[in-house]
């Protein structure tokens, strides 16, 4: 036995069921349809993918936003990424491509000091082990560290500042746990400072397939680094003494703006950390002070000059900054977003190179309960039909 309605009936409901329809699709169409009143900055929050899009640093190109009277942004430079900003309140005064991901050279190192320092105290002695030194890339940047010689923490600290010390590195990684788990600490200290396009692999900065960090990422461990009291001060020793058994060796900081060695020293220059890679090419973090105001600068990968351009263009950046004092209304922040909605990257799970899609909708319980409610009003507006209009259940 079947149960079904008269021809009469069946119309009405047919138009009762498509009302219902109706009144369903609305409600989806309302559940998943965002909010487009809100400022495009406003939308999905700092790591949102509107905010992405919509973000003056996202965007491609030179980003500044002059006052009257302020002065025009050197066009001299000629690096693919660089970026100033203000050290102490984190504000971007002009960048260009400040999110471009690219290979970051030995500045990773800033992020493996801010990761490992704090565990070490600088007067601990260590004597190295023969497999602490394994593992170190073809023409690497040493410092001279051998096996079974003792070092102080702090010597090898100055060996990772000063040298760019491949082999200091792996000791201190050795001593936080190992290469790997250094790896990723240093992913998730990069998670926590808001810096989302650095993907590590290597924790000294070596080329490594993956790897790659931006300018914007570099300046903010830079400014978090001179936050720290011995982060600044390695990165601001011009010259110091390597010990070497009985006797010690000169060793001098490779930032050629700190030292005036192939260049004319920069004024005020507090560090921070260079590298050169042949396929990052020659990459720069620079901070200096002048007037009660400190900048931080990154510098990545110039088109042209020679290996000695990174610097001539950190120091055009860091005039015009110092010039550009009040005049500019800054184009983004530094400073750490809130909590990531999600879990934290590591190494092997870390943001793809390029730009990522838009995410589908999805339904939360919002969109849940608008799609419950409409069917319901659907099923009264079927209801209401059949009693208006006498429809009445029939058997066959």
């Amino acid at each position: 036995m079947t149960i079904g309605f008269s021809s009469g009936a069946t119309r009405v409901s047919r138009v009762a069921v498509g009302c219902a329809a109706v009144c369903v699709l609305g409600s989806l169409a309302l559940a998943v349809t965002p909010d487009d009143s809100r400022h495009p900055d406003e939308a999905g929050g700092h790591d949102g993918k509107a905010t992405q899009k919509s973000a003056p640093l996202y965007r491609s190109g030179t980003q500044v936003r002059p006052r009257e009277g302020a002065p025009r942004v050197p066009r001299s430079v000629s690096a693919v990424s660089w970026l100033v900003a203000d050290a102490r309140t984190g504000e971007v005064l002009a960048a260009h491509d400040a999110h471009r991901r690219l290979p970051p050279a030995s500045t990773l190192k800033t992020l493996f000091a801010l990761t490992v320092l704090p565990g070490l105290p600088a007067g601990l002695r260590h004597t190295v082990k023969s497999e602490e030194l394994e593992g170190i890339g073809a023409g690497s940047s040493l410092v001279g560290v051998k096996e079974n010689q003792t070092y102080r923490v702090s010597d090898l600290w100055r060996g990772v500042f000063l040298s760019s010390g491949n082999d200091a590195v792996r000791v201190l990684a050795s001593l936080n746990g190992g290469w790997r788990a250094t790896a990723q600490q240093m992913q998730d200290k990069a998670r926590d400072l808001g810096a989302r396009d650095t993907r590590v692999v290597s924790p000294d900065g070596y080329d490594a397939p993956g790897q790659v960090s931006s300018a914007y990422d570099l300046a903010v461990f830079g400014r978090a680094g001179l936050r720290n009291a011995e982060f600044a001060e390695y990165c601001s020793t011009a010259t110091a003494k390597f010990p070497a058994g009985g006797w010690s060796y000169g060793i001098q900081n490779t930032n050629r703006l700190l030292t005036g060695v192939g260049v004319e020293r920069y004024p005020g220059l507090i560090g921070v950390k260079n590298g050169y890679t042949s396929k990052a090419g020659n990459t720069l973090i620079a901070a200096a002070k002048r007037g009660g105001r400190t900048l931080v600068v990154t510098v990545m990968r110039p088109q042209w000059g020679g290996g000695l351009a990174v610097y001539e263009e950190a120091r055009s950046l860091l005039d015009w900054g110092f010039r550009a004092t009040g005049r500019v209304d800054p184009v983004g922040s530094l400073q750490p977003p809130g909590p990531a909605a999600g879990p934290q990257a590591g190494p092997a799970s870390a943001p793809p190179l390029r730009e990522e899609k838009e995410e589908a909708t999805g339904f939360g319980w919002p969109e849940a309960c608008a799609v419950t409610g409409a069917a319901g009003l659907g099923a009264a507006a079927v209801a209401l039909f059949l009693r208006l209009r006498g429809g009445r259940f029939v058997r066959d």
